[in-house]
Protein backbone atom coordinates (compact mmCIF):
# COMPACT_ATOMS: atom_id res chain seq x y z
CA UNK A 1 0.00 0.00 0.00
CA UNK A 2 1.23 3.55 -0.96
CA UNK A 3 0.78 6.11 1.47
CA UNK A 4 -0.99 8.86 0.38
CA UNK A 5 1.25 12.93 0.75
CA UNK A 6 -0.48 15.62 1.37
CA UNK A 7 -2.53 17.96 3.50
CA UNK A 8 -4.87 14.87 4.25
CA UNK A 9 -1.98 12.27 5.05
CA UNK A 10 -0.83 14.06 8.36
CA UNK A 11 -1.60 11.92 11.00
CA UNK A 12 -1.42 12.89 14.78
CA UNK A 13 1.01 11.49 16.79
CA UNK A 14 2.20 11.19 20.49
CA UNK A 15 5.36 11.00 22.17
CA UNK A 16 6.60 11.12 25.64
CA UNK A 17 3.90 13.10 26.59
CA UNK A 18 3.75 15.19 23.80
CA UNK A 19 1.19 15.75 20.99
CA UNK A 20 2.45 16.63 17.15
CA UNK A 21 1.67 16.18 13.58
CA UNK A 22 3.58 13.74 11.82
CA UNK A 23 3.59 15.11 7.54
CA UNK A 24 4.79 11.79 5.60
CA UNK A 25 6.71 11.91 2.42
CA UNK A 26 8.96 10.22 0.61
CA UNK A 27 12.24 11.66 1.02
CA UNK A 28 15.36 11.11 3.39
CA UNK A 29 15.55 14.48 4.95
CA UNK A 30 13.25 15.14 7.87
CA UNK A 31 12.14 18.41 9.08
CA UNK A 32 11.04 19.30 12.73
CA UNK A 33 9.55 22.17 13.23
CA UNK A 34 9.96 23.77 16.33
CA UNK A 35 7.08 26.77 16.97
CA UNK A 36 7.01 29.73 18.55
CA UNK A 37 5.49 30.04 22.31
CA UNK A 38 2.17 31.05 23.46
CA UNK A 39 0.26 33.74 21.41
CA UNK A 40 2.52 33.89 18.93
CA UNK A 41 2.34 30.68 17.92
CA UNK A 42 -1.41 30.66 18.38
CA UNK A 43 -1.50 33.42 15.80
CA UNK A 44 0.94 31.25 13.56
CA UNK A 45 -0.78 28.13 14.19
CA UNK A 46 -2.59 27.74 10.47
CA UNK A 47 0.42 29.09 8.86
CA UNK A 48 2.61 26.96 10.25
CA UNK A 49 0.58 23.91 9.22
CA UNK A 50 0.47 25.54 5.97
CA UNK A 51 4.95 25.29 5.97
CA UNK A 52 4.88 21.73 7.32
CA UNK A 53 2.74 20.85 4.24
CA UNK A 54 4.65 22.14 1.85
CA UNK A 55 8.02 20.55 2.86
CA UNK A 56 6.07 17.46 2.74
CA UNK A 57 5.14 18.24 -0.46
CA UNK A 58 8.54 19.10 -1.79
CA UNK A 59 9.59 15.63 -0.46
CA UNK A 60 10.26 16.03 3.15
CA UNK A 61 8.86 14.19 6.35
CA UNK A 62 7.99 16.58 8.24
CA UNK A 63 6.87 16.85 12.29
CA UNK A 64 5.34 19.90 14.36
CA UNK A 65 4.64 19.83 17.65
CA UNK A 66 3.38 21.30 20.77
CA UNK A 67 5.93 22.27 23.58
CA UNK A 68 5.43 20.81 27.15
CA UNK A 69 2.17 22.38 28.80
CA UNK A 70 1.35 24.39 25.61
CA UNK A 71 -1.35 22.74 22.96
CA UNK A 72 -2.62 19.43 23.18
CA UNK A 73 0.33 18.36 25.12
CA UNK A 74 0.90 16.88 28.30
CA UNK A 75 1.02 19.28 31.67
CA UNK A 76 4.98 19.06 32.75
CA UNK A 77 4.51 20.71 35.79
CA UNK A 78 7.14 23.79 36.21
CA UNK A 79 7.43 25.52 32.62
CA UNK A 80 11.68 25.64 31.54
CA UNK A 81 13.45 26.39 29.03
CA UNK A 82 15.28 23.42 29.31
CA UNK A 83 12.24 21.26 28.93
CA UNK A 84 11.53 22.89 25.78
CA UNK A 85 14.50 22.15 24.59
CA UNK A 86 14.69 18.75 25.54
CA UNK A 87 11.28 18.47 23.66
CA UNK A 88 13.06 19.30 20.11
CA UNK A 89 15.32 16.36 20.78
CA UNK A 90 13.05 14.20 21.68
CA UNK A 91 11.32 14.92 18.35
CA UNK A 92 14.35 14.70 16.59
CA UNK A 93 14.20 11.18 17.64
CA UNK A 94 10.81 10.11 16.83
CA UNK A 95 11.41 11.64 13.45
CA UNK A 96 14.63 9.27 12.96
CA UNK A 97 12.59 5.92 14.14
CA UNK A 98 9.15 6.66 12.72
CA UNK A 99 10.16 8.24 9.36
CA UNK A 100 13.54 6.14 8.42
CA UNK A 101 15.65 9.63 7.92
CA UNK A 102 18.73 9.83 7.53
CA UNK A 103 19.68 13.47 8.04
CA UNK A 104 17.62 15.86 10.33
CA UNK A 105 16.86 19.97 9.21
CA UNK A 106 15.23 22.50 12.34
CA UNK A 107 13.01 24.73 11.09
CA UNK A 108 12.58 27.35 14.26
CA UNK A 109 10.08 30.49 14.05
CA UNK A 110 10.86 33.19 17.31
CA UNK A 111 11.39 31.23 20.36
CA UNK A 112 11.43 27.93 18.66
CA UNK A 113 14.66 29.15 16.60
CA UNK A 114 16.20 29.84 20.06
CA UNK A 115 15.34 26.47 21.58
CA UNK A 116 15.98 24.56 18.04
CA UNK A 117 19.71 26.29 18.00
CA UNK A 118 20.40 25.31 21.80
CA UNK A 119 18.97 21.61 20.86
CA UNK A 120 21.08 21.77 18.28
CA UNK A 121 24.05 21.90 20.12
CA UNK A 122 23.42 18.04 21.50
CA UNK A 123 22.43 16.75 18.06
CA UNK A 124 23.71 16.09 15.00
CA UNK A 125 21.31 18.11 12.61
CA UNK A 126 22.31 18.79 9.00
CA UNK A 127 20.40 22.42 9.02
CA UNK A 128 19.02 25.47 11.01
CA UNK A 129 16.30 28.20 9.72
CA UNK A 130 16.16 30.17 12.16
CA UNK A 131 13.03 32.71 11.92
CA UNK A 132 13.53 35.68 13.56
CA UNK A 133 15.05 33.80 16.29
CA UNK A 134 15.07 35.56 19.72
CA UNK A 135 19.02 36.70 20.25
CA UNK A 136 18.92 37.35 24.03
CA UNK A 137 16.08 36.34 26.37
CA UNK A 138 16.37 39.75 28.07
CA UNK A 139 14.94 41.77 24.94
CA UNK A 140 12.25 39.19 24.12
CA UNK A 141 11.10 40.03 27.77
CA UNK A 142 11.02 43.58 27.32
CA UNK A 143 8.95 43.25 23.98
CA UNK A 144 6.45 40.60 25.36
CA UNK A 145 5.90 43.12 28.20
CA UNK A 146 4.72 45.71 25.86
CA UNK A 147 2.70 43.00 23.60
CA UNK A 148 0.93 42.16 27.46
CA UNK A 149 -0.13 45.80 27.38
CA UNK A 150 -1.64 45.76 24.11
CA UNK A 151 -3.41 42.39 24.00
CA UNK A 152 -6.45 41.25 25.57
CA UNK A 153 -6.76 44.75 26.40
CA UNK A 154 -10.21 45.50 28.76
CA UNK A 155 -13.60 46.80 26.84
CA UNK A 156 -12.25 50.14 28.64
CA UNK A 157 -9.28 50.14 26.93
CA UNK A 158 -6.85 49.42 29.71
CA UNK A 159 -4.11 47.20 29.91
CA UNK A 160 -5.30 43.87 31.65
CA UNK A 161 -3.63 43.75 35.17
CA UNK A 162 -0.57 41.23 35.67
CA UNK A 163 -0.11 39.34 38.33
CA UNK A 164 2.82 39.33 40.80
CA UNK A 165 6.22 36.94 39.65
CA UNK A 166 4.96 36.03 35.76
CA UNK A 167 3.90 37.62 32.49
CA UNK A 168 1.00 37.20 30.83
CA UNK A 169 0.54 37.64 27.05
CA UNK A 170 -2.35 37.09 25.63
CA UNK A 171 -3.36 34.57 28.22
CA UNK A 172 -0.33 32.64 28.07
CA UNK A 173 1.21 33.08 31.44
CA UNK A 174 5.17 32.96 31.77
CA UNK A 175 5.82 32.04 35.49
CA UNK A 176 8.59 33.11 37.23
CA UNK A 177 11.24 29.96 36.73
CA UNK A 178 10.63 30.18 33.19
CA UNK A 179 11.31 34.37 33.02
CA UNK A 180 14.65 33.65 34.71
CA UNK A 181 15.39 31.15 32.29
CA UNK A 182 14.75 33.44 29.14
CA UNK A 183 16.99 36.57 31.31
CA UNK A 184 20.31 34.12 30.61
CA UNK A 185 19.01 33.21 27.06
CA UNK A 186 21.45 35.12 24.94
CA UNK A 187 22.90 32.60 21.49
CA UNK A 188 25.74 35.31 20.97
CA UNK A 189 27.92 33.39 23.54
CA UNK A 190 26.69 29.82 21.61
CA UNK A 191 30.20 27.95 22.31
CA UNK A 192 30.22 25.26 19.25
CA UNK A 193 28.30 25.73 15.72
CA UNK A 194 24.54 24.07 15.55
CA UNK A 195 24.77 23.46 12.35
CA UNK A 196 26.80 23.23 9.07
CA UNK A 197 24.40 25.56 7.13
CA UNK A 198 21.98 28.23 8.61
CA UNK A 199 19.45 30.25 6.88
CA UNK A 200 18.97 33.38 9.00
CA UNK A 201 15.44 35.48 8.46
CA UNK A 202 15.23 38.25 10.38
CA UNK A 203 14.89 41.89 10.36
CA UNK A 204 18.64 42.34 12.12
CA UNK A 205 21.04 39.91 11.06
CA UNK A 206 24.23 41.44 11.91
CA UNK A 207 25.41 40.35 14.92
CA UNK A 208 24.15 36.56 15.20
CA UNK A 209 25.52 36.24 11.66
CA UNK A 210 28.66 36.98 12.68
CA UNK A 211 28.85 34.59 15.71
CA UNK A 212 27.80 31.83 13.53
CA UNK A 213 30.36 32.45 11.26
CA UNK A 214 32.78 32.64 13.94
CA UNK A 215 32.00 29.10 15.09
CA UNK A 216 32.27 28.07 11.69
CA UNK A 217 28.47 28.20 9.93
CA UNK A 218 27.96 28.85 6.48
CA UNK A 219 24.98 31.54 6.57
CA UNK A 220 22.56 32.79 4.78
CA UNK A 221 20.74 35.90 6.07
CA UNK A 222 17.80 37.80 4.39
CA UNK A 223 14.78 39.32 5.85
CA UNK A 224 11.25 38.51 7.07
CA UNK A 225 8.93 40.82 5.45
CA UNK A 226 5.83 39.01 6.69
CA UNK A 227 7.03 37.96 10.29
CA UNK A 228 4.42 40.87 11.77
CA UNK A 229 1.04 39.12 9.72
CA UNK A 230 2.31 35.59 10.67
CA UNK A 231 2.40 36.22 14.82
CA UNK A 232 0.19 39.11 15.08
CA UNK A 233 -2.78 37.97 16.14
CA UNK A 234 -4.89 35.17 15.20
CA UNK A 235 -7.72 36.64 13.25
CA UNK A 236 -5.62 38.09 10.77
CA UNK A 237 -2.71 35.83 9.74
CA UNK A 238 -1.60 34.96 7.03
CA UNK A 239 0.66 32.48 5.06
CA UNK A 240 4.09 34.15 4.36
CA UNK A 241 3.97 32.91 0.62
CA UNK A 242 7.57 34.42 -0.42
CA UNK A 243 9.04 33.82 2.82
CA UNK A 244 7.95 30.13 3.07
CA UNK A 245 8.76 29.46 -0.45
CA UNK A 246 12.33 30.48 1.06
CA UNK A 247 12.86 28.55 3.59
CA UNK A 248 11.27 25.08 1.53
CA UNK A 249 13.91 26.08 -1.08
CA UNK A 250 16.55 25.91 1.72
CA UNK A 251 15.29 22.60 3.01
CA UNK A 252 15.63 21.02 -0.29
CA UNK A 253 18.68 22.31 -1.14
CA UNK A 254 20.97 18.68 -2.09
CA UNK A 255 18.09 16.63 -0.04
CA UNK A 256 18.77 12.75 -0.69
CA UNK A 257 16.17 10.79 -3.03
CA UNK A 258 13.39 9.43 -2.01
CA UNK A 259 12.11 6.29 -1.68
CA UNK A 260 8.44 5.49 -1.26
CA UNK A 261 6.59 4.52 1.62
CA UNK A 262 4.87 1.12 2.05
CA UNK A 263 2.05 0.00 4.04
CA UNK A 264 4.79 -1.19 7.15
CA UNK A 265 5.27 2.65 7.71
CA UNK A 266 4.55 3.04 11.43
CA UNK A 267 2.41 6.02 10.35
CA UNK A 268 -0.20 4.04 11.93
CA UNK A 269 -3.73 4.48 12.93
CA UNK A 270 -5.03 7.81 14.62
CA UNK A 271 -6.11 6.11 17.73
CA UNK A 272 -2.13 5.21 19.01
CA UNK A 273 -1.98 8.87 19.40
CA UNK A 274 -4.07 8.68 22.97
CA UNK A 275 -2.02 10.83 25.44
CA UNK A 276 -3.01 10.19 29.40
CA UNK A 277 -2.74 12.43 32.28
CA UNK A 278 -3.70 12.54 36.18
CA UNK A 279 -7.50 11.80 35.72
CA UNK A 280 -7.69 12.49 31.98
CA UNK A 281 -7.42 10.37 28.44
CA UNK A 282 -7.33 12.34 25.32
CA UNK A 283 -7.45 10.97 21.45
CA UNK A 284 -7.76 12.93 18.50
CA UNK A 285 -10.57 12.86 16.08
CA UNK A 286 -11.05 13.52 12.52
CA UNK A 287 -14.79 13.63 11.37
CA UNK A 288 -17.15 14.62 9.61
CA UNK A 289 -16.71 16.95 6.43
CA UNK A 290 -12.62 17.23 7.75
CA UNK A 291 -13.10 18.53 11.10
CA UNK A 292 -10.23 17.75 13.51
CA UNK A 293 -11.22 17.90 17.72
CA UNK A 294 -10.09 15.83 20.74
CA UNK A 295 -12.02 13.79 23.13
CA UNK A 296 -11.28 14.06 26.46
CA UNK A 297 -12.68 11.29 28.81
CA UNK A 298 -12.45 10.80 32.55
CA UNK A 299 -10.50 7.76 33.84
CA UNK A 300 -13.76 6.85 36.02
CA UNK A 301 -16.45 7.07 33.81
CA UNK A 302 -20.35 8.22 35.03
CA UNK A 303 -23.18 7.38 32.05
CA UNK A 304 -25.15 10.10 33.75
CA UNK A 305 -22.48 12.82 33.95
CA UNK A 306 -22.68 15.45 30.99
CA UNK A 307 -20.05 16.10 28.45
CA UNK A 308 -18.65 19.05 27.24
CA UNK A 309 -18.82 20.43 23.53
CA UNK A 310 -16.05 23.24 23.63
CA UNK A 311 -16.63 25.48 20.10
CA UNK A 312 -13.13 27.52 19.37
CA UNK A 313 -13.83 31.43 19.85
CA UNK A 314 -12.24 33.73 16.87
CA UNK A 315 -9.65 31.72 15.00
CA UNK A 316 -8.42 30.36 18.35
CA UNK A 317 -7.03 27.01 18.06
CA UNK A 318 -9.28 24.43 19.95
CA UNK A 319 -6.67 24.41 22.91
CA UNK A 320 -7.95 27.77 23.28
CA UNK A 321 -6.90 31.23 24.10
CA UNK A 322 -4.33 31.10 26.89
CA UNK A 323 -4.71 27.34 25.99
CA UNK A 324 -7.69 27.54 28.33
CA UNK A 325 -9.88 25.09 27.28
CA UNK A 326 -7.01 22.47 26.89
CA UNK A 327 -6.38 23.05 30.58
CA UNK A 328 -10.52 23.35 31.64
CA UNK A 329 -11.05 19.89 29.61
CA UNK A 330 -8.93 18.40 31.53
CA UNK A 331 -9.75 19.59 35.08
CA UNK A 332 -13.23 18.65 34.35
CA UNK A 333 -12.36 14.88 33.52
CA UNK A 334 -10.41 14.69 36.66
CA UNK A 335 -13.73 15.03 38.19
CA UNK A 336 -15.74 12.66 35.94
CA UNK A 337 -16.64 15.10 33.34
CA UNK A 338 -15.89 14.64 29.44
CA UNK A 339 -15.80 16.96 26.69
CA UNK A 340 -15.06 17.30 23.51
CA UNK A 341 -12.79 20.43 21.64
CA UNK A 342 -12.81 20.73 18.20
CA UNK A 343 -11.74 23.72 14.89
CA UNK A 344 -14.80 25.03 13.09
CA UNK A 345 -13.54 25.05 8.99
CA UNK A 346 -11.03 27.33 8.23
CA UNK A 347 -9.65 26.75 11.89
CA UNK A 348 -6.48 24.98 13.25
CA UNK A 349 -6.25 21.24 12.29
CA UNK A 350 -9.85 21.71 10.29
CA UNK A 351 -10.19 21.86 6.38
CA UNK A 352 -10.22 25.10 4.99
CA UNK A 353 -14.35 26.08 4.19
CA UNK A 354 -15.33 25.75 0.41
CA UNK A 355 -15.23 29.97 0.08
CA UNK A 356 -11.71 29.59 1.94
CA UNK A 357 -13.52 32.59 4.33
CA UNK A 358 -12.73 33.01 8.06
CA UNK A 359 -15.54 31.17 10.00
CA UNK A 360 -17.00 34.11 12.58
CA UNK A 361 -20.15 34.65 12.25
CA UNK A 362 -20.86 32.55 9.54
CA UNK A 363 -24.22 31.88 8.58
CA UNK A 364 -24.13 28.07 8.53
CA UNK A 365 -21.80 27.60 11.63
CA UNK A 366 -24.00 25.71 13.42
CA UNK A 367 -23.56 23.15 11.10
CA UNK A 368 -19.73 22.29 12.01
CA UNK A 369 -20.83 22.13 15.45
CA UNK A 370 -23.77 19.95 14.85
CA UNK A 371 -21.49 17.09 13.17
CA UNK A 372 -19.37 17.84 16.65
CA UNK A 373 -22.35 16.86 18.83
CA UNK A 374 -23.19 13.50 16.79
CA UNK A 375 -19.51 12.80 17.82
CA UNK A 376 -20.50 12.67 21.52
CA UNK A 377 -24.48 12.47 21.03
CA UNK A 378 -23.51 8.64 22.52
CA UNK A 379 -22.62 8.97 26.23
CA UNK A 380 -25.66 9.17 27.32
CA UNK A 381 -25.38 12.44 30.07
CA UNK A 382 -26.73 15.82 28.81
CA UNK A 383 -24.73 17.82 26.41
CA UNK A 384 -23.70 21.40 26.62
CA UNK A 385 -22.09 23.85 24.37
CA UNK A 386 -19.51 26.07 26.10
CA UNK A 387 -18.28 29.11 23.52
CA UNK A 388 -17.03 32.53 23.13
CA UNK A 389 -17.97 35.56 20.90
CA UNK A 390 -18.52 33.83 17.47
CA UNK A 391 -18.06 30.90 19.13
CA UNK A 392 -21.17 31.90 21.14
CA UNK A 393 -22.74 32.54 17.76
CA UNK A 394 -22.40 29.61 17.02
CA UNK A 395 -23.04 27.36 19.66
CA UNK A 396 -26.46 29.32 20.45
CA UNK A 397 -27.72 28.60 16.80
CA UNK A 398 -26.75 24.90 16.97
CA UNK A 399 -28.47 24.90 20.53
CA UNK A 400 -31.36 26.19 18.82
CA UNK A 401 -31.59 23.82 16.15
CA UNK A 402 -30.70 20.81 17.93
CA UNK A 403 -32.79 18.87 20.89
CA UNK A 404 -29.98 16.75 22.05
CA UNK A 405 -28.24 19.92 23.76
CA UNK A 406 -29.24 20.23 27.04
CA UNK A 407 -27.77 23.79 27.73
CA UNK A 408 -25.01 26.42 26.59
CA UNK A 409 -22.83 28.83 28.51
CA UNK A 410 -22.33 31.66 25.71
CA UNK A 411 -19.54 34.00 26.66
CA UNK A 412 -19.34 37.82 25.40
CA UNK A 413 -22.18 37.07 23.01
CA UNK A 414 -21.73 39.94 20.51
CA UNK A 415 -25.13 39.43 18.50
CA UNK A 416 -27.86 37.09 18.26
CA UNK A 417 -28.23 37.00 14.37
CA UNK A 418 -25.19 38.51 12.67
CA UNK A 419 -26.25 41.37 9.81
CA UNK A 420 -25.14 40.15 6.34
CA UNK A 421 -24.79 43.79 5.44
CA UNK A 422 -22.01 44.48 7.94
CA UNK A 423 -18.22 43.75 6.36
CA UNK A 424 -16.72 41.45 9.40
CA UNK A 425 -13.16 42.90 8.70
CA UNK A 426 -14.42 46.43 9.57
CA UNK A 427 -16.51 45.22 12.65
CA UNK A 428 -13.19 43.47 14.28
CA UNK A 429 -10.57 46.02 12.71
CA UNK A 430 -12.73 49.60 14.01
CA UNK A 431 -10.12 51.98 15.10
CA UNK A 432 -12.47 53.34 17.52
CA UNK A 433 -15.12 51.68 20.40
CA UNK A 434 -18.08 52.09 20.89
CA UNK A 435 -19.56 55.39 21.69
CA UNK A 436 -19.99 53.81 25.13
CA UNK A 437 -16.86 53.12 25.33
CA UNK A 438 -15.69 56.77 24.59
CA UNK A 439 -18.34 57.97 27.25
CA UNK A 440 -16.17 55.27 30.03
CA UNK A 441 -12.71 56.84 28.77
CA UNK A 442 -13.85 60.83 29.22
CA UNK A 443 -14.69 59.60 32.91
CA UNK A 444 -10.43 59.27 33.47
CA UNK A 445 -8.94 61.70 34.40
CA UNK A 446 -5.54 60.84 31.78
CA UNK A 447 -8.52 61.52 28.65
CA UNK A 448 -9.32 64.47 30.35
CA UNK A 449 -6.06 66.01 29.87
CA UNK A 450 -5.07 64.74 26.63
CA UNK A 451 -8.35 66.41 25.25
CA UNK A 452 -7.56 69.66 27.02
CA UNK A 453 -3.79 69.02 25.41
CA UNK A 454 -5.55 68.82 22.08
CA UNK A 455 -3.97 64.80 21.93
CA UNK A 456 -6.92 63.23 21.31
CA UNK A 457 -8.61 64.15 17.88
CA UNK A 458 -12.17 64.46 19.28
CA UNK A 459 -13.64 65.42 14.80
CA UNK A 460 -12.70 62.34 13.90
CA UNK A 461 -14.08 60.16 16.56
CA UNK A 462 -17.33 62.05 16.26
CA UNK A 463 -17.22 61.66 12.77
CA UNK A 464 -16.90 58.09 12.89
CA UNK A 465 -19.67 57.69 15.15
CA UNK A 466 -21.56 59.51 12.95
CA UNK A 467 -21.22 57.73 10.06
CA UNK A 468 -22.03 54.82 12.12
CA UNK A 469 -25.42 55.90 13.32
CA UNK A 470 -25.93 56.48 9.79
CA UNK A 471 -25.18 52.97 8.50
CA UNK A 472 -26.77 51.39 11.27
CA UNK A 473 -30.16 53.35 10.53
CA UNK A 474 -29.40 51.68 6.85
CA UNK A 475 -29.04 48.46 8.30
CA UNK A 476 -32.42 48.76 10.55
CA UNK A 477 -34.69 49.61 7.49
CA UNK A 478 -33.12 46.69 5.63
CA UNK A 479 -33.87 44.22 8.46
CA UNK A 480 -37.11 45.38 8.35
CA UNK A 481 -37.78 43.83 4.74
CA UNK A 482 -35.42 41.07 5.29
CA UNK A 483 -36.68 37.72 5.99
CA UNK A 484 -35.99 36.68 9.65
CA UNK A 485 -34.03 33.68 10.97
CA UNK A 486 -35.83 30.53 12.05
CA UNK A 487 -37.57 30.50 14.74
CA UNK A 488 -38.60 34.14 14.76
CA UNK A 489 -36.93 36.68 17.42
CA UNK A 490 -33.93 35.90 20.04
CA UNK A 491 -36.81 36.29 22.66
CA UNK A 492 -39.02 33.74 20.57
CA UNK A 493 -36.30 31.23 20.05
CA UNK A 494 -34.82 31.60 23.56
CA UNK A 495 -38.94 30.94 24.61
CA UNK A 496 -38.97 28.05 22.89
CA UNK A 497 -35.61 26.98 24.43
CA UNK A 498 -36.84 26.84 27.71
CA UNK A 499 -40.47 25.05 27.19
CA UNK A 500 -37.80 22.33 25.83
CA UNK A 501 -35.99 22.31 29.02
CA UNK A 502 -32.83 23.64 27.83
CA UNK A 503 -30.99 26.45 30.11
CA UNK A 504 -29.06 29.06 29.04
CA UNK A 505 -25.99 31.11 30.76
CA UNK A 506 -24.94 34.41 29.10
CA UNK A 507 -21.65 35.61 30.98
CA UNK A 508 -20.13 39.11 29.78
CA UNK A 509 -16.92 41.37 30.46
CA UNK A 510 -18.15 44.34 31.69
CA UNK A 511 -18.66 46.82 29.63
CA UNK A 512 -18.04 44.15 26.34
CA UNK A 513 -19.87 45.57 23.03
CA UNK A 514 -22.06 42.15 23.03
CA UNK A 515 -23.90 43.88 26.06
CA UNK A 516 -25.81 46.68 23.74
CA UNK A 517 -27.12 43.63 21.54
CA UNK A 518 -28.43 41.94 24.42
CA UNK A 519 -30.15 44.84 25.88
CA UNK A 520 -31.80 45.29 22.49
CA UNK A 521 -33.15 41.75 22.04
CA UNK A 522 -34.40 41.07 25.07
CA UNK A 523 -34.73 44.19 27.01
CA UNK A 524 -33.36 47.21 28.72
CA UNK A 525 -35.07 47.33 31.88
CA UNK A 526 -33.32 45.80 34.81
CA UNK A 527 -34.11 42.46 35.38
CA UNK A 528 -36.05 41.73 31.60
CA UNK A 529 -33.34 39.74 30.34
CA UNK A 530 -32.92 38.01 32.95
CA UNK A 531 -36.89 37.13 33.55
CA UNK A 532 -36.81 35.88 29.38
CA UNK A 533 -33.60 33.77 30.07
CA UNK A 534 -34.34 32.36 33.31
CA UNK A 535 -31.10 32.62 35.17
CA UNK A 536 -28.92 36.21 36.10
CA UNK A 537 -27.14 37.76 33.41
CA UNK A 538 -23.55 37.67 34.72
CA UNK A 539 -21.30 40.45 33.96
CA UNK A 540 -17.51 40.46 35.51
CA UNK A 541 -16.11 43.47 35.96
CA UNK A 542 -11.89 43.79 35.39
CA UNK A 543 -11.37 40.88 32.97
CA UNK A 544 -10.79 40.96 28.83
CA UNK A 545 -12.79 39.69 25.94
CA UNK A 546 -11.42 36.43 25.88
CA UNK A 547 -11.74 35.80 30.11
CA UNK A 548 -7.84 35.09 29.70
CA UNK A 549 -6.36 35.63 33.20
CA UNK A 550 -6.72 33.00 35.64
CA UNK A 551 -9.33 34.47 38.11
CA UNK A 552 -11.40 35.07 35.02
CA UNK A 553 -11.70 32.01 34.05
CA UNK A 554 -12.39 30.68 37.85
CA UNK A 555 -15.28 32.48 37.18
CA UNK A 556 -16.20 30.42 33.69
CA UNK A 557 -15.63 27.37 35.83
CA UNK A 558 -18.06 28.25 38.31
CA UNK A 559 -20.63 29.49 35.53
CA UNK A 560 -20.15 25.96 33.65
CA UNK A 561 -20.59 24.36 37.54
CA UNK A 562 -23.92 26.16 37.73
CA UNK A 563 -25.13 25.43 34.62
CA UNK A 564 -24.49 21.36 35.09
CA UNK A 565 -26.03 22.02 38.14
CA UNK A 566 -29.13 23.56 36.72
CA UNK A 567 -29.29 21.32 33.81
CA UNK A 568 -29.27 18.65 36.37
CA UNK A 569 -32.60 20.27 38.07
CA UNK A 570 -34.52 20.63 35.26
CA UNK A 571 -34.01 17.23 34.21
CA UNK A 572 -35.25 15.75 37.00
CA UNK A 573 -38.09 18.29 37.38
CA UNK A 574 -39.08 17.23 33.87
CA UNK A 575 -38.66 13.37 34.76
CA UNK A 576 -40.80 13.49 37.98
CA UNK A 577 -37.81 12.92 40.36
CA UNK A 578 -36.08 15.32 43.02
CA UNK A 579 -32.65 16.07 43.85
CA UNK A 580 -30.71 17.69 46.56
CA UNK A 581 -29.40 21.08 45.58
CA UNK A 582 -25.88 19.95 45.57
CA UNK A 583 -25.56 17.22 42.88
CA UNK A 584 -23.10 14.20 43.20
CA UNK A 585 -19.57 14.73 43.03
CA UNK A 586 -18.12 18.57 43.80
CA UNK A 587 -16.33 20.13 41.64
CA UNK A 588 -12.90 21.89 41.63
CA UNK A 589 -12.67 23.82 38.93
CA UNK A 590 -10.38 26.60 40.52
CA UNK A 591 -8.31 28.54 37.52
CA UNK A 592 -4.89 28.99 37.48
CA UNK A 593 -3.44 31.08 40.10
Amino acid sequence: MTVEVGSDAAVPVTFEGLFGWLHPAAGERGVVLCGACGFEQMAAHRPWRALAEGLAGAGCPTLRFDYPGEGNSADSGEKRVAACVAAIRQAIRFLRATAGVTEILLVGLRLGATFATLAAQNEAVEGLVLLAPVSTGRAYLREMRLRAQTIGRLPDGSSPPQEPDSLSVGGFRMESAFLADLADVNLVRLERAPAGRVLLLAQETRILSARLEALGCEVTTGPLPGLAALVSDPIFSEVPAADFARVTGFATQGVPGGRPLSGGSPLGAIGSARLTGLGWEEEPVRFARGLFGIRCRPHRADATAPTILFVSTGMSVHSGWGRQTTDLARRLAADGIGSFRFDQRGIGDSVDRPDRSKPLFAADGFADVLSAIDQIADTGGPILLVGGCSGAYAAFHALCRDSRVDGALLLNLYCFDWDPDQNLDQVIRQTFGSASTYAALLKRGATWRRLIHGEIRIGAIAAVLAQRGIETAFRRMRRAVRHGPPGGSPARRIAALRRRGAEIRLLYSAGDPGLSALRRQLGSSPGRADRRLGAPVTVVPGVDHNFGSGAAQARVAEALHELMRAVKRSKSTRSGTTVSATPGGVLTLAGRT
